[in-house]
C-alpha cells in the first residue's frame, strides 16, 4: 500500500491506495481540489465538512450530466469509447459518495 499526499483547497490529506494507483489518485485529487475551490474552499468561508459536501455535490452534478450526455464536448460518448475515462467516472461517483458520507459524519 502507498500513501499519497493530496492538497485539497489548501488542506493536506494523506490517503492510502494500492501500489501503482498513486498517479490516478493524484489526478482524482486534483479534480476534487478544483471542485473544492469552485465551492469556495479557498476563501475559507466553509468549514471542512461543508466544503467536502459541496465538492461532492459539484462532482456528482458533473457525473450526472455526463451520464445523461449533457456535458459539452461529448464526455459520455468519449467514456463509451475510452475505458479509462469510464473508470474515472465510476471512481468519481464512488468518491462523491464517500465524501458525502464523511461530511455527514463530520457534521454529527
Amino acid at each position: 500500500m502507498a500513501d499519497v499526499r493530496l492538497l485539497i483547497a489548501g488542506r493536506e490529506y494523506i490517503v492510502t491506495c494500492k501500489d501503482g494507483e498513486e498517479s490516478r489518485l493524484h489526478t482524482l485529487g486534483a479534480m476534487v481540489d478544483e471542485m473544492a475551490r469552485e465551492a469556495g474552499g479557498s476563501s475559507g468561508g466553509l468549514n471542512e465538512s461543508r466544503l467536502l459536501l459541496f465538492s461532492a455535490l459539484l462532482l456528482a452534478d458533473k457525473l450526472h450530466d455526463s451520464k445523461n450526455g449533457s456535458v459539452n464536448g461529448g464526455t459520455t460518448a468519449q467514456a463509451n469509447d475510452d475505458p479509462a475515462l469510464a473508470q474515472a467516472l465510476v471512481a468519481l461517483e464512488k468518491l462523491a459518495g464517500r465524501i458525502e458520507s464523511l461530511a455527514d459524519r463530520l457534521e454529527e
